[in-house]
């Protein structure tokens, strides 16, 4: 007869409990700002952990592919690792990297970068060029927008950022990465609505009444904004609460009211108001003036922006003599910041407001050999085709979700020899990079830093027709 043997215990076997405790050396640093680790060859994502860091962690969630932790001691400190500045850091979730010094940032927002073309592409990374990340001389107060949840402690009113996977609201007074005037703002908002008592919940509906307060700042004008989103169109007090602002507040030069009656992640609502003053703010970008109203959309640090920008200008490569598509166009910023170099533009995008702005705004800058048409690129680019145009450059700012396929396969038929991508998601800019791979190939890849602090990384990439 035949002996038995027990059969060897694999490590894809071991069972992992809630609460269980293990020592863990971090790998580097993942998209989402968390340190990675292995245990048993299962994947452990820690918050707070820096890359070459020995950690004791206690497990706080259990997924089928991978397991959730804390950190209970740091055996090994990364010589990267600072104190974060700001007091609510570890509750706000706003920001994942203040712990971690400017520079070791800025390699992580590099290496986060390789990770997503490690995962989604076959290409000899060894062999590309990868530059390194372009920061900020000072990686604070650079966000030109807040946009602060409104809630009731101790019966007062306080206004900040939900803690990450809680509905407990942090009444946050002074964020060190917003301009200090949307600070100022918001606290000035908040104390007039204590004073005056002016109700922000309706407890007869159990329902907010005041649900957020946005401002945003013009960096160059030091014009603001403030757009109170409210869930049903009155506001108590109203008249009181507009006047109030505009005394205690001059520099607000716009106040309107936007609702959202949905329960949903979505700050804005369909409906915006126009209570006082102007409609719209303005900023400058080098020699470009924009005028922003309550819901355009607009980068959120204009410092970097310009430097972006001429990245997008740089990886163009124009001579005066190309003809270029802005396609995801919106109110057509890149398009106009290439358009000194190109002998024609057209830019287009499905939302008929944002093209509306677009063609106003190349008038203003004196621009004429732009054209802006509503529709996308898989229908305009072919018919332009068949008509005889082609485009010599594509430029593209699309969404997080990154481009479209029929956008891609709209390319793959024109075949423009440059295409600039400028992407706000490093995995997706590396699934339509693969998925362009027998037709481009890779020239460089730029990321910049626009949000310090933070684990997002925006990069221009250079594609050229093979």
């Amino acid at each position: 007869m035949k002996k038995q043997y027990a059969k060897k215990p694999q490590h894809n076997d071991v069972k992992i409990e809630l609460k269980q405790q293990f020592p863990l050396t971090i790998k580097k640093i993942g998209i989402n700002g968390e340190g990675v680790g292995f245990f048993k060859r299962k994947i452990v994502f820690v918050p707070g952990a820096l890359a070459g860091e020995e950690v004791v962690v206690e497990v706080t969630k259990v997924h089928p592919k991978f397991t959730e932790a804390r950190i209970k001691k740091i055996r090994k400190k990364s010589p990267q690792r600072v104190k974060a500045p700001c007091p609510v850091y570890e509750l706000c979730g706003g920001c994942q990297l203040q712990h971690l010094s400017y520079e070791g940032q800025l390699d992580a927002k590099r290496d986060i970068l390789l990770q997503s073309l490690e995962r989604h592409t076959k290409l000899k990374l060894e062999d590309m060029d990868i530059r390194p990340t372009i920061g900020m001389d000072n990686p604070w107060h650079y966000r030109n927008k807040s946009q602060f949840q409104v809630g009731t402690q101790n019966g007062k009113a306080i206004a900040g950022l939900y803690s990450m996977n809680s509905n407990k609201l942090i009444d946050i007074d002074e964020c060190i990465v917003q301009h200090p005037l949307t600070n100022k703002v918001t606290n000035e908002i908040k104390r007039i609505i204590n004073d005056f008592n002016i109700p922000v919940f309706d407890d007869k509906k159990k329902k907010p009444i005041l649900k957020t307060i946005v401002t945003r700042v013009g960096f160059e004008t030091g014009e603001v904004q403030v757009v109170l989103v409210t869930s049903e169109k009155k506001i108590p007090r109203k008249e009181l609460l507009i006047s109030e602002i505009q005394k205690r507040l001059p520099e607000v030069v716009s106040i309107a009211q936007n609702i959202n009656p949905q329960k949903t992640a979505l700050v804005f609502g369909d409906e915006t108001i126009h209570l006082s003053g102007k409609e719209s703010i303005e900023e400058r970008l080098e020699e470009f003036t924009y005028e922003l109203s309550a819901r355009a959309f607009f980068q959120l640090n204009p410092i970097q922006t310009g430097k972006l920008y001429n990245e997008a200008k740089k990886a163009a490569a124009l001579t005066g003599e190309e003809r270029v598509v802005d396609a995801y166009c919106g109110v057509g910023t890149i398009g106009l910041w290439l358009a000194d170099g190109a002998k024609e533009i057209r830019g287009m995008d499905v939302i008929k407001e944002g093209i509306d702005d677009a063609k106003k705004n190349a008038k203003k800058f004196g621009v004429e050999h732009a054209e802006y048409f509503v529709g996308g690129a898989e229908t305009l680019m072919p018919k332009w085709k068949n008509e005889g145009w082609r485009p010599d450059v594509v430029v593209v700012d699309p969404p997080r979700t990154g481009c479209d396929n029929k956008l891609l396969d709209t390319l793959k038929e024109v075949k423009p020899k440059t295409f600039v991508y400028v992407s706000c998601n490093p995995s997706t800019l590396a699934k339509d990079i693969d998925y362009l791979k027998k037709q481009y190939r890779v020239e460089y890849l730029q990321p910049v830093d626009m949000f310090p602090q933070t684990a997002h990384v925006e990069v221009v990439a250079k594609l050229v027709l093979k």
